[in-house]
Formats: C-alpha cells, sequence, structure tokens
C-alpha cells in the first residue's frame, strides 16, 4: 500500500461525502463495488474508511454497511474534510462561527503578543504588515496571503501554544475567508489603518490596547463577510 494511493482514494472519498454525492443517511456503496471502482487494494480502502469514521463523516456497522453522518458530526477541522467543505459548503453559518472563533481567540492573542513577543516576533509581524500595504491595490490573493500571514505571526508572537494550534488547524478556513472578506472590502486603506493599530500596539507593549484594536479589525471582517453574503 502506497500513501499516494489512500490519500487519493481518501480525497475522492470525503469529497463524495461533502459534496452531497452521497448524501447524509444514506450508505456507501459496498466494499467490493468500491475495490473495482478505485482498483487499489482492500487495506487501503479501510484506512481510507478508516479516516472517514475518524472525521466523523461516516459510521460503519458490520451488515449494516458504512453509513453518511449528519454534518453535525463532521470534525471541519480535519484538513481533507476542510478543504472539501471550503469547496462546496458555501454556508453563511460557517464563516460566522470563524468570526465568532476568532473574536474569542485572536484579541487575547494580539494582548499575549504585546507582553510576550520577542524581537524576532515582533520583526514578523512588522514584515507581514509591510506586505500588506506593498500588495494593497494588487490581486485579492497577494493581500489575503499577506493577511493571513499578518494574523498568523501574532499569533505565533503570542508565545501560546494552545493558540498556536489554534491556527494551524483553521489555516485553510481563515485563508477562505480572508479571501471573500477582502473581495468585498470596501476600503483596504481603511483596513490598513487598522493593522496599523494592532501592530502599533503590540510594538509599544500595550496589551489592553492590543486587544481592543483587534477588536475592531475583526469587527471590519464581519461587515466585510455580511456585505459578501448580501
Amino acid at each position: 500500500m502506497t500513501r499516494k494511493a489512500m490519500t487519493g482514494v481518501l480525497n475522492v472519498l470525503i469529497e463524495n461525502v461533502v459534496s452531497g454525492v452521497w448524501p447524509q443517511g444514506s450508505l456507501l456503496p459496498a466494499e467490493e463495488t468500491l475495490l473495482d471502482h478505485f482498483g487499489v487494494t482492500r487495506p487501503t480502502l479501510r484506512e481510507s474508511l478508516q479516516h472517514m469514521v475518524a472525521a466523523g463523516l461516516v459510521r460503519s456497522r458490520p451488515r449494516a454497511g458504512t453509513v453518511v453522518q449528519p454534518q453535525a458530526q463532521w470534525n471541519l477541522l480535519d484538513p481533507v474534510v476542510l478543504e472539501a467543505a471550503l469547496r462546496h459548503m458555501r454556508d453563511r453559518s460557517f464563516y460566522d462561527n470563524l468570526v465568532d472563533a476568532r473574536m474569542l481567540i485572536e484579541p487575547e492573542a494580539a494582548a499575549l503578543a504585546a507582553r510576550n513577543a520577542a524581537p524576532r516576533a515582533l520583526a514578523a509581524i512588522g514584515a507581514a504588515f509591510a506586505d500588506m500595504v506593498e500588495s494593497e491595490g494588487r490581486d485579492t490573493e497577494s493581500w489575503s496571503m499577506a493577511d493571513l500571514a499578518f494574523h498568523t505571526a501574532i499569533i505565533e508572537a503570542s508565545e501560546n501554544w494552545v493558540l498556536r494550534q489554534f491556527i494551524v488547524a483553521i489555516r485553510a478556513a481563515l485563508m477562505a475567508s480572508f479571501r471573500m472578506t477582502n473581495r468585498a472590502s470596501q476600503s483596504h486603506e481603511g483596513a490598513i489603518a487598522m493593522h496599523r493599530a494592532v501592530y502599533d500596539a503590540i510594538q509599544r507593549g500595550q496589551p489592553e490596547e492590543a486587544r481592543q484594536a483587534m477588536q475592531a479589525l475583526i469587527g471590519l471582517a464581519r461587515q466585510d463577510m455580511n456585505r459578501s453574503f448580501g
């Protein structure tokens, strides 16, 4: 069994579930049918199915088959599931929940960064901010990548390992939300000013000011998201 074969099978299986090819509550095709379709070994297929069980996409019972679970059971922080969800789920609640989580976590990360950031971490935040300024007015993708780097650098600067794991888990979702909100933004100049306020407060070592500036920045992201959904 090769890892490449398992990954390929897993991607297709997850894509079929998340896209609705196999709707919630439906049975997956029989194992023999899937083996014929993919042309892989039984261990390869079973490892892929085990990953889907662990991710909450399906449940498997002897003689009952493999059933697609309700969406509420899916682990959307699983990287493969998340990538598929971002392609197929234009669900406002998905992005509302993401912004809610950011509002809980990122202002505190900014405050911690203002207290804990080492010189190298401050330099990383500054470099990401400079990239945002440089990419303003260019393509949305460059701006979004710089935006992601800025927020990632702040969480890294917090020196809190739990927050660092958070950013790893939702990196793809954050990038998707940045693309959406940056396309809908009415003023990148205003966004730059708000990012600068966060950076300046962290650089000056002012935790409360950094927290408030980040709250305002995420509030702006929520407004842009609302505009995107109309």
